[in-house]
């Protein structure tokens, strides 16, 4: 993901080193957000980009990794801090797996106090345009207070046809500038590699955030919106015909002890989805659809946990018996890979099975609670 490609009339080094030396998120944030923009746009740059615009795009990246799946974007990160901010004003999950939704969590945020915000533009509109001008910005102190800010629109306004940066400022003066005019050149060169550069801009994005959460799972589904989210409808069917058997009309909901029925039940991740962002048997177990609602993404108390193993060994023993033997060595690698069982025999054993469910989920069930996940979520009876 080193190399960009190459242009007969644009500076690519320059765009190749534009997270060089960062210690934030907003450059990431802010280039992904000109690309999200653009691509709506259709590529068309006759109308400035806002940064207000900017600022609810960077925020809407921003909101599900941090909000949503509670990642650490670092100490020094402030944007993090602007979000939380927002959460009991919008809600942790104020969009929807679609693309509607998307739009739905950009109305919120411009909305919003945040939304007109102008601190997130200070200073990355600015800086990120170093690499393009580094010879005109040779006498220029970058370092010190904000020299270089006042210094940048006028420099990248004298040169935007000669040096050709990724965009230009409404004006020369940096107290007034309030937009930026992408290069023709630039969004063609963007709309033309789209796909290689929004992968590279996210790979790199992915790097700095894997940093901050070198323990956390999925990392790389936790960064975007999932436009619909994977089914599971295998996983349906899975606990659909075990709870047909003879032996699983007997199972019952691990929280709220009522029967299940085949024709009204909901699949609960037993860590939150949000957390694990996966779908894998071995952490699905069938609940009430009430009682999935009701637990949301909070972490279950860890009353329930023998019962969630009991109800996953019963599971098992009954997939034995109604399943072909592929599918059920198909169902069941998660199990084995996932809970690293040394033996296939292991999973029936109920001993051997808990522990190695206590090896894994103990720890994960630690770092989402220090993520800022919320914790020992109990049935109640009444609402």
């Amino acid at each position: 993901m080193d190399s960009l490609p190459r242009s007969e009339h644009l500076d690519t080094q320059a765009l190749s080193r534009i997270f060089n030396n960062t210690t934030n998120s907003y450059k990431f944030l802010f280039l992904l957000s000109i690309m999200d923009i653009l691509a709506r746009r259709n590529f068309d740059v006759k109308t400035p980009v806002s940064f207000t615009d900017l600022t609810v795009e960077m925020l809407s990246i921003a909101w599900v990794p941090h909000t949503f799946f509670k990642l650490s974007f670092g100490k020094q990160d402030s944007i993090t801090k602007k979000l939380d901010s927002l959460v009991k004003e919008l809600g942790e999950t104020a969009f929807a797996f679609t693309t509607k939704g998307k739009e739905k969590l950009r109305q919120s945020l411009a909305s919003s106090s945040l939304g007109k915000d102008k601190e997130l533009m200070r200073y990355v509109p600015f800086r990120l345009l170093i690499p393009f001008l580094e010879d005109e910005l040779m006498d220029v102190n970058k370092s010190k207070g904000t020299i270089l800010e006042n210094a940048m629109p006028k420099i990248a306004n004298d040169n935007f046809d000669r040096k050709k940066p990724l965009y230009k400022f409404n004006s020369d003066n940096y107290k007034d500038c309030e937009s930026i005019c992408i290069n023709t050149e630039w969004s063609e060169y963007l709309q033309a590699n789209f796909t290689i550069i929004y992968a590279w801009v996210s790979w790199n994005w992915l790097q700095f955030m894997q940093k901050r959460n070198p323990s956390t799972p999925n990392l790389s589904k936790k960064l975007f919106i999932p436009i619909n989210r994977e089914s599971h409808e295998t996983q349906s069917d899975y606990w659909k015909q075990i709870l047909n058997h003879e032996k699983g009309r007997h199972l019952t909901c691990i929280y709220s002890e009522t029967a299940l029925v085949t024709h009204e039940f909901s699949l609960d991740h037993y860590l939150p989805w949000s957390f694990v962002a996966h779908n894998q048997l071995w952490n699905l177990i069938p609940t009430t659809p009430s009682v999935n609602s009701s637990k949301s993404n909070i972490l279950p108390d860890e009353k329930y946990f023998d019962a969630f193993v009991e109800t996953q060994h019963a599971g098992i023993h009954i997939a034995k018996q109604i399943f072909s033997e592929h599918i059920f060595e198909n169902r069941i690698e998660c199990f084995i890979s996932d809970l690293s069982l040394k033996e296939t025999s292991d999973i029936f054993n109920l001993t051997t099975l808990r522990d190695a469910y206590k090896q894994t989920i103990n720890p994960l069930n630690n770092l989402a609670a220090n993520q800022g996940f919320s914790t020992g979520w109990q049935f109640n009876l009444t609402p």
